[in-house]
């Protein structure tokens, strides 16, 4: 028995038949995987790979249910090894769902049936179907190579606005697909039947299959553009701290070129015996602009942009910023994933302390054991939503770029907790930095 068994793997179609569906969800796995983050442990990523091996190894006819019935455990075990957002994984899902489906249903309803027809292979039992899993390989390993290039460094972070628009696009190859199974499920109770299931199968399934390669394309350029937008945005931070720090650097040379004289007329007034009048002027030299200690509040480059840019804000609306931060140089954070952090955070407590009798805003970052760790407290007027909702007629809700932040506060393994009770309003951000990827763009 075990003879048979190794002579029969010992057959190069037995062999290749056994290992294409490995194969090919293995190149379905590596596309995936540039789309959607997959859980750290290597047990995800091997439970995903059998779930695009067998899922895209499945014999698939137009009209066939086995369609539907992949569907519910397909997406539950997507969902299940990976991580992110809920509405992307979701929309990425769907987008491979049907870019399997419509693969294998053109290959098992039109290819096979036109290769046993001209005799091109007449093997028995579970070999008659190697061409079409040779194919299946071939065109898997093909959008691999083709793709590879162009895939992203990292999965798509999309804000949640956009992931829903990307889903709303991605059910419209989905739905089609699934309306040619449920239009066309009798179709071998006539031969007129199954000639229209026929030519709807071939209209509708490559359409949906190059529907769905352009909606990865679609992804790809939605997230480089809005990689170049907060890259613009925190370019214009950073200028705008650069020149404040030319400006007090001016400041600064100008008081220095004008000490000398300062100095002497301090002098005269103390010898004429006008103390009054040189105390006034000692002020007025003490509290020159250039002998501010220039914003610089920590070490990190990108923090302090953001922290001193938002401090000047809250200078021009009258709200008193208490910064402590304790950040190193560099961290593990994404520069715009930093950015959004805090600006998100001190827009909301900025927006909520102007319309609040206590107009202080209180921040405090630093690193500590492996952890980075924000919190951000300020006063409310009113009663906030239950949701932390916001909109233009009321900014003092907390709710602009919350989910974001969650977002990203998942994305790195963290948590962000919001809540507010007593007139004040508190946000805890907490991401742990040991032993997490470097997502720095």
């Amino acid at each position: 028995m075990l003879g048979r068994i190794l002579l029969w793997y010992l057959t190069p179609y037995n062999w290749l038949w056994s290992l294409s569906p490995f194969l090919g969800g293995f190149f379905a796995y590596r596309l995936c995987a540039a789309f959607l983050p997959v859980k750290p442990k290597w047990w995800w990523k091997l439970l995903l790979w059998l779930t695009f091996g067998c899922s895209s190894s499945m014999v698939i006819w137009v009209g066939d249910d086995n369609l539907l019935f992949t569907l519910p455990p397909f997406y539950a075990l997507v969902l299940l090894c990976t991580q992110g957002n809920r509405v992307g994984r979701l929309t990425v899902c769907s987008i491979f769902f049907c870019m399997i489906m419509s693969i294998s249903a053109l290959l098992d309803t039109y290819v096979e049936p036109i290769a046993v027809a001209q005799g091109l292979f007449q093997f028995h039992s579970c070999q008659d179907d190697v061409l079409v899993r040779v194919l299946r390989l071939l065109l898997w390993g093909l959008l691999w190579l083709l793709l590879r290039r162009r895939l992203p460094q990292e999965p798509p972070k999309l804000t949640p606005r956009l992931w829903r628009m990307a889903a709303l696009l991605a059910a419209m190859p989905l739905s089609a697909m699934t309306a040619v199974v449920l239009l066309t499920y009798q179709k071998y109770d006539s031969l007129l039947l199954h000639g229209v299931t026929m030519n709807l199968g071939l209209a509708v399934l490559p359409f949906v299959l190059l529907t769905s390669l352009a909606l990865l394309f679609l992804l790809m350029t939605l997230d480089d553009a809005q990689r170049l937008e907060q890259e613009q945005h925190l370019a214009s931070l950073r200028e705008s701290y650069y020149q404040a720090l030319q400006r007090e650097q001016t400041q600064l040379r100008s008081l220095r070129h004008d000490l000398r004289n300062h100095f002497t007329a301090i002098q005269g007034l103390m010898e004429t015996g006008e103390w009054g009048r040189a105390a006034d002027y000692l002020q007025k030299v003490a509290g020159s602009p250039a002998l501010d200690s220039g914003l610089r509040l920590c070490e990190n480059e990108t923090a302090n942009v953001v922290l001193a840019a938002k401090l000047r804000a809250m200078e021009r609306v009258g709200v008193q910023g208490s910064f402590a931060v304790t950040l190193p140089a560099t961290l593990p954070i994404g520069d715009p994933d930093l950015c959004a952090l805090l600006g998100n955070a001190l827009d909301n407590a900025m927006e909520a302390a102007e319309q609040a009798q206590d107009k202080n805003v209180i921040l405090r970052c630093r690193v500590e054991k492996g952890l980075f760790m924000l919190r951000v407290e300020n006063a409310v007027e009113g009663t906030l939503n239950p949701d932390f909702s916001t909109t233009k007629a009321d900014k003092s809700a907390h709710g602009f770029g919350l989910a974001g932040m969650r977002e990203i506060a998942r994305r790195y393994g963290g948590s962000l907790e919001a809540r507010s009770e007593n007139g004040r309003f508190e946000l805890v951000a907490c991401l742990p930095l040991e032993g997490t990827v470097d997502r720095r763009v």
